[in-house]
């Protein structure tokens, strides 16, 4: 069995924490009076970046960049400075090094307990796109609302379906979220209605943040993709199903998405997730040449939601997927969002759509899992769900399994709110 690498920090080690020292995931925090600053996630820990920058334990090439309310100017240095910190920090938290752990003053003020931080946002995010690469989801949708036997429209099995999404609402995790209102179409009315939305739904997703900035006009290669992205979080892309029923011909989702999406504060980097790249799914029709990709780009990542209603004693698992199996990659996803010239920047959020599996416990929206409504679902506490109802609050975690250890992305929280 191969022996995996310790830390000196115990509550790294147990094999379940979501941040061993094969993690180490990015995000802000503040505690203790002291602004949001940058610290990386370890065990039961948050590392406070800028206490070591200042104790000058960082490679110089940071200095300065870790006293920031995002992480954006870190990202900015590239990827070469990325590794760089990253395996100055695995050496600092490492068992055998005594580096950081024999200053036992300095370790203290740089350790902050999970429990006395307080979660940012982690990233200024200039743009938000959203994908469509689910091929179960798409399917299941397709179904429900076009035709049970031609479920799939002509062009998703040749592109990376997207839309540009509001990049003002996202949140992080435990934010909060007012019932959207709207626009609504009810059966057999001459016209719509304004009111709150009555079937509110999740989306469980995952996003890649952008590392690299693109020029405008020059498309981003399936080949260059990866070296574009930055890292990963999990994503909620809430969604008022009966509003979207109403709005989304001919132009797509509008208000029915843009009142909130939530993510997870701790950004686990590209090279956290590389032990856990898996073959690509088969494609057919084979992809239009931009669009073949020359290497292995799923990721196994294990996925969970769960929903509990307010005042209940227990939350309920109600999906449990991987993100594996995800028809269209994100490199190819990035490829497809420039190959018209369109630019990316430092921070931009791409979201991958839906994660579905084969099977009702795998579905990643309530749309799905109970057939728009038709067939609720029954909670721990035996309440009826065919949509989220006032109270509700959805988490959703991940997390990738190695042998003996996982790397994981927390979890993404948020809690619906009464319409205003």
């Amino acid at each position: 069995m191969t022996t995996v690498q310790q830390s000196w920090i115990e509550s790294a080690n147990d094999g379940v924490t979501h941040f061993p020292l094969q993690n180490l995931p990015y995000g802000i925090f503040s505690s203790n009076g002291q602004g949001p600053r940058v610290g990386v996630a370890i065990g039961d820990f948050v590392l406070d970046l800028a206490v070591l920058d200042a104790a000058g334990l960082l490679p110089a090439s940071t200095k300065g960049v870790f006293g920031g309310a995002t992480l954006n100017a870190f990202i900015a240095l590239g990827k070469p400075v990325w590794t760089e910190t990253r395996q100055r920090l695995t050496a600092l938290l490492s068992a055998d090094d005594d580096t950081l752990r024999g200053k036992s003053a300095l370790h203290e003020q740089a350790l902050v307990p999970m429990a006395w931080a307080t979660l940012h946002l982690p990233v200024d995010i200039p743009g938000y796109t959203d994908f469509y690469s689910s091929r179960e989801h798409a399917t299941n949708v397709g179904r429900m609302f076009r035709d049970p036997e031609n479920a799939l429209l002509p062009n998703w099995l040749e592109i990376p379906i997207g839309y540009n999404g509001r990049a003002s609402s996202v949140v992080v995790s435990g934010t909060e979220l007012h019932r959207p209102n709207g626009q609504i179409k009810l059966p057999n009315e001459p016209r719509p209605i304004f009111t709150a939305c009555r079937k509110l739904d999740y989306e469980l997703e995952m996003a890649f943040i952008v590392g690299k900035p693109s020029t405008l006009g020059e498309p981003v290669s399936t080949a260059e993709a990866a070296g574009h992205m930055f890292g990963m979080v999990i994503l909620n892309d809430w969604s008022a199903r009966d509003i979207q029923q109403w709005e989304y011909v001919p132009l797509g989702p509008f208000n029915s998405k843009g009142f909130g999406t939530s993510i997870s504060p701790w950004v686990v980097t590209m090279d956290a997730l590389e032990p856990f790249r898996r073959d690509n799914p088969v494609q057919s029709p084979e992809p239009l040449p931009y669009l073949q990709q020359p290497q292995r780009n799923a990721y196994d990542i294990a996925l969970e939601v769960s929903l509990r209603p307010e005042g209940a004693a227990q939350a309920t698992t109600i999906c449990q997927t991987n993100f594996k199996a995800m028809y269209w990659t994100m490199v190819q996803q990035l490829a497809h969002h420039t190959v018209s010239g369109c630019n990316v920047r430092v921070g931009d959020l791409m979201g991958s759509g839906t994660i579905s599996g084969t099977t009702p416990d795998s579905y990643g929206s309530l749309l799905e899992a109970t057939r728009n409504g038709a067939e609720p679902l029954t909670l721990a506490d035996g309440a009826k769900r065919g949509f989220l109802e006032d109270g509700d609050e959805v988490v959703m975690t991940g997390w990738c399994q190695g042998e003996g250890y996982r790397v994981g992305f927390g979890e993404v929280a948020g809690k619906i709110l009464p319409a205003r």
